[in-house]
């Protein structure tokens, strides 16, 4: 081949790429594909640190908003939020899960059928008001404690829900006073967490999704 021809074919595969590349960036307003200067979306959930002791926890989608200790850690749904509660490791217990649920449903609140409810009531919060059970049970050496509170706001029901598992000290190879001490502290942690539940709970509120601005009010870019 002609080393004219040679240099023709180039000049035109450079011509080609121009115009490719120039039709992409054309069609972006002459602006590069790299996203990095477009605004930044508003996240739907937010966890603030409130003090030392305390955390917020906001999801403008599921439009709630509740605080909660700190030391608790939230973990995301695609219905609500789970927070993991901390064991207290240095003191002798045989506590094995602490865990508080908030789930959104769209539906007529409803608490499992049960036989061994401990107590019922209804909790006044402001203008809302939740229905509560607590159940407390043994199988196999395991104890279990759930409180329930029930919030309905329209045909949407909101759940929280409090769990508390404990093994028997002589799972744990347990004996003596020891059996003692670990009952007593079982008790003050689960009573303990069961409380912040019942906090995080009364300190509920709903919340409003940032709105977007209504199209026919916005004047279009010139």
């Amino acid at each position: 081949m002609k080393k004219s021809s040679i240099v023709t074919i180039i000049v035109i595969l450079v011509i080609i790429a121009g115009i490719v590349w120039f039709g992409r960036n054309s069609g972006n307003g002459g602006q590069s594909e790299n996203p990095g200067g477009s605004p930044t979306p508003v996240a739907a959930v937010e966890n603030t640190k409130v003090s030392s002791k305390t955390s917020k926890y906001e999801n403008d989608e599921l439009g709630f908003s509740v605080n909660y200790p700190t030391a608790w850690e939230a973990d995301n749904t695609n219905s609500g939020v789970t927070f993991i509660i901390p064991i207290d490791q240095s003191q002798v217990s045989t506590v094995a899960k602490l865990q508080a649920d908030i789930t959104i449903l769209s539906a007529k609140c409803a608490f499992p059928p049960v036989t061994t409810v401990k107590e019922r009531q209804t909790v006044a919060v402001g203008a809302m008001n939740f229905s509560m059970i607590s159940m407390a049970n043994t199988v196999q050496g395991r104890d279990y404690f759930n409180r329930m509170y029930s919030l309905q706001s329209g045909n949407i029901c909101y759940l929280f829900t409090f769990s508390a598992i404990t093994l028997s000290p002589e799972s744990k190879g347990l004996t003596g006073s020891n059996v003692t001490q670990a009952q007593n502290n079982n008790k003050a942690i689960v009573s303990t967490a069961d409380g912040a539940f019942s906090d995080m709970v009364k300190s509920f509120a709903f919340v409003q999704a940032p709105q977007g601005k209504d199209e026919t009010q916005v004047n279009p870019a010139k």
